[in-house]
């Protein structure tokens, strides 16, 4: 066990709320509306700092004049996040006050949602959120890459809608980002090679077939070279401006899913989607303690509902040696995990 107990304050619809968590397993049950996936997100925001769903204006309770998350490990360590009304954050860990929840605090998690049951058809918007989550608890540089590419990219798009962009005002950008960009583009690729080395192998362990899987990463350049990404983006100027945006680099992604050799949007059934998520699943987890040495906290919302039986059974085997906080419409009958 890693966490002991979590309590909440103002969060969501959650005027006051205690957590207590007596083994491996939490089952957090009720029904839909009643708050379940906040006190998920709630742990989550202890553990790495920040929602997966909102920023924390949208978090407050309403007429609350401030939230407070309040995480106790088992090691007796506590983290307490807390934020006003006026927009201002704190963490509090020890006798220690932060804006931000220093790095060697964060604890890995795997969060399981159910709309992660449709990644492999959202859009690549979607797909590149969903992986950058993974990735930046992997390498907390890989984060901060990615944010100062957004801001950087941000700033060259404001520069492009107005009437005195030149290729000069945006160079300072463009330089920027070709260095971000090879860089997360560098990072992404080892990623996504790292995953396919055990994804058919896992996907086959659940499905118990012989298909095939695999991840190809899209990207604008084939060849990672931080020259020709600067190139290009002055070559891409003239037609920038006219769009009023920024038409190549690493925000344009896309994780790309196929199945037997062929897309798997449109070739795996509802069932080997299914069994490819699980699987990546299981992999993020493997990778997360490969990386970092701690079996991260898994947090399932509301997923066995969106499961048969099988998948059930390999999603409780395969973390049995984590940490697990489940949140369900009716409680989950004791699976057999041999």
């Amino acid at each position: 066990m890693i966490i002991e107990s979590c309590k909440l304050t103002n969060f969501r619809s959650h005027e006051f709320f205690d957590l207590e968590c007596w083994k491996e397993t939490t089952m957090i049950s009720g029904e839909n509306g009643g708050g379940k996936t906040s006190i998920l997100e709630a742990i989550y925001e202890g553990l790495r700092g920040k929602s997966f769903r909102a920023v924390d204006r949208e978090i407050l309770r309403r007429g609350a004049e401030f939230y407070r998350v309040e995480l106790q490990y088992v090691n007796g360590e506590k983290i307490v996040a807390v934020y006003q009304k006026d927009g201002k954050k704190t963490f509090l860990v020890g006798d220690k006050k932060t804006a931000r929840l220093p790095k060697k605090y964060k604890y890995p998690v795997v969060l399981f949602e159910p709309d992660d049951l449709n990644l492999i058809s959202s859009s690549p918007s979607h797909k590149r959120e969903y992986f950058d989550r993974i990735f930046s608890q992997l390498d907390d540089g890989y984060g901060a890459a990615v944010s100062r590419y957004n801001k950087a990219l941000k700033q060259r798009n404001e520069l492009l809608k107005a009437e005195y962009a030149t290729t000069e005002a945006v160079f300072s950008w463009n330089v920027i980002l070709a260095k971000l960009g090879a860089e997360i583009w560098k990072f992404r690729e080892e990623q996504v090679r790292r995953i396919n080395e055990r994804l058919t192998e896992v996907y086959r362990s659940i499905a118990e077939n012989e298909d095939e899987v695999r991840i190809f990463l899209k990207k604008d350049l084939e060849k990672i070279n931080e020259s020709a990404y600067l190139r290009e983006l002055e070559n891409s100027f003239s037609r920038d401006k006219i769009l009023g945006h920024t038409s190549f680099g690493a925000h344009r992604d896309n994780y790309e899913f196929f199945f037997n050799e062929v897309a798997a949007g449109g070739s795996a059934s509802r069932g080997e989607v299914r069994s490819i998520i699980v699987a990546l699943k299981f992999i993020e987890a493997d990778i997360i303690v490969e990386v970092t040495g701690k079996a991260p906290v898994v947090l399932l919302d509301d997923v066995f509902s969106e499961l048969d039986e099988t998948r059930q059974k390999a999603l409780v085997y395969n973390f049995k040696r984590n940490q697990v906080i489940i949140t369900s419409v009716n409680a989950v009958e004791d699976i057999e995990t041999s």
